[in-house]
């Protein structure tokens, strides 16, 4: 299946006009190692302003989980535009609001009642966890993780900690916030060995974080991605997030779950938690939830969420027309797309790690179902992580039609839409495995 079309030198004349204009974006280019300047999508396949076709096997950041252009969801957005665009959810009742809040709430992990509060981005969901962690625990401090990323707005940036660029000049941050090591075996924060490390990234919570920093009976919060996604797509070990939840139900801290990246079918189960069978107090969940209409969720137990009326609100939070192709994606993902994330990102991960066998400089292939990484590294005995090279192999794999993002220190993420299928896969891999090759001939 050849999907990708190159029809001009990248970038193409149109492409590169309107880059030139691009001095009046205010926001700073992030992760722009190409110059990709879209047209229009179908499906698994995006068109440039010169008419080259890319296979996407990155989604808009894992959000357009049911590809580009879904007749469903676009039917479904088009006939909520045609009802109202907009009325404010904080101060009066519609249905699509109403409905995906009772669907969220069935879906979120763990059994029991559950509030929704709707949000425009994963942002402003993990604003407000925030927000109610601390309000119903009457307690301040919150623990997060190196790699971590939960946004950049200041609630949430100070948790982030996926890179010291993302913080740099705009403390001071919220206080009360702890850092510590997440639980990645490939490159052990504890220098240890998994199978005699006692899963010391959690024991060291209570034997050096609540010995030395803080009193855990101050602690109102751990945020946990259950899958790192900016991080480096890092998986846990398996004893890793249930550590975590017992030590938060000893201590009576909240365990809150972001599923930002890695929820709505991403992993090959609705939401990642549900692995290793964790049951969070609070989610939070956006990107994949409505195929990149702009929405999220906080989804808390009900007897967590206990902020009385005018706590928290959004003017904009839970849009009509958003919640609408929010329904028609979650019935999609439902209707198939979960399993077929699970298929089919078991074929991807493991052509993928074929091509570790075959490629001395990819150090590790990880990831559940459509969330896979691929961690580049020097090919000497010391294995030191390479994000020069992986860079290269990223702008390659632009110029030979597939699109993929970065992450982590030297980590290339897959994370397609959820509707690709194994010859799709097979042409990605592909042309993968030719860029790696001349990549890494003139490393």
């Amino acid at each position: 299946m050849k999907i990708p079309c190159i029809k001009t030198e990248l970038p193409g004349p149109r492409a590169r006009a309107i880059v030139e204009k691009d001095e009046h974006y205010t926001a700073p280019a992030y992760g722009r190692v190409y110059p990709l300047v879209v047209k229009q999508g179908r499906g698994m396949v995006v068109e440039d302003v010169d008419g080259n076709l890319f296979l996407d096997f990155m989604a808009g950041i894992a959000v357009a989980s049911t590809g580009h252009a879904h007749p469903r969801v676009v039917k479904a957005i088009e006939e909520q535009a045609r009802k109202f665009l907009h009325i404010c959810g904080s101060d009066f009742y519609y249905e699509p609001m109403a409905e995906l809040s009772e669907i969220i709430a069935k879906l979120a992990p763990g059994s029991g009642g559950k509030k929704v509060f709707l949000t425009n981005s994963g942002t402003e969901a993990v604003e407000a966890a925030i927000k109610l962690a601390r309000y119903h625990t009457k307690r301040q401090h919150i623990i997060a993780f190196h790699g971590a990323f939960h946004g950049r707005s200041l609630g949430a940036l100070s948790l982030t900690a996926s890179r010291s660029s993302h913080r740099s000049r705009f403390s001071p941050l919220i206080p009360g916030v702890h850092h510590v090591p997440y639980g990645f075996c490939h490159r052990c924060p504890c220098h240890l060995t998994y199978g005699s490390c006692a899963i010391a990234c959690v024991s060291d919570l209570e034997n050096k974080l609540f010995r030395y920093e803080v009193s855990p009976d101050e602690v109102a919060a751990i945020f946990v991605e259950p899958v790192q996604g900016e991080g480096g797509y890092v998986v846990p070990p398996p004893e890793y997030l249930p550590m975590l939840q017992e030590l938060c139900r000893r201590h009576g801290i909240l365990l809150v779950a972001d599923e930002i990246q890695s929820g709505f079918g991403r992993t090959g189960k609705m939401f990642a938690c549900e692995h290793w069978d964790i049951e969070p107090d609070i989610l939070c969940v956006a990107k994949g939830i409505a195929s990149g209409m702009p929405i999220g969720a906080m989804v808390a137990r009900q007897e967590v969420s206990t902020w009385r009326p005018t706590s928290h609100g959004s003017t904009f939070g839970g849009n009509p027309v958003a919640c609408a192709a929010a329904l028609a994606t979650i019935a999609l993902i439902a209707d198939g797309l979960v399993a077929n994330a699970a298929k089919v990102g078991g074929y991807l991960k493991e052509k993928l790690s074929r091509l570790k066998n075959k490629h001395a400089v990819m150090s590790d292939v990880r990831g559940l179902g459509l969330m896979i990484g691929v961690e580049f590294a020097s090919s000497d005995a010391g294995g030191t992580p390479d994000a020069k090279l992986r860079d290269r192999v990223m702008q390659l794999c632009f110029h030979k039609g597939l699109l993929l993002l970065s992450c982590g220190e030297s980590t290339l993420r897959f994370c397609p839409p959820l509707i690709v299928k194994e010859e799709e896969v097979d042409t990605a891999v592909a042309i993968f495995d030719a860029a790696v090759k001349e990549a890494a001939a003139v490393n």
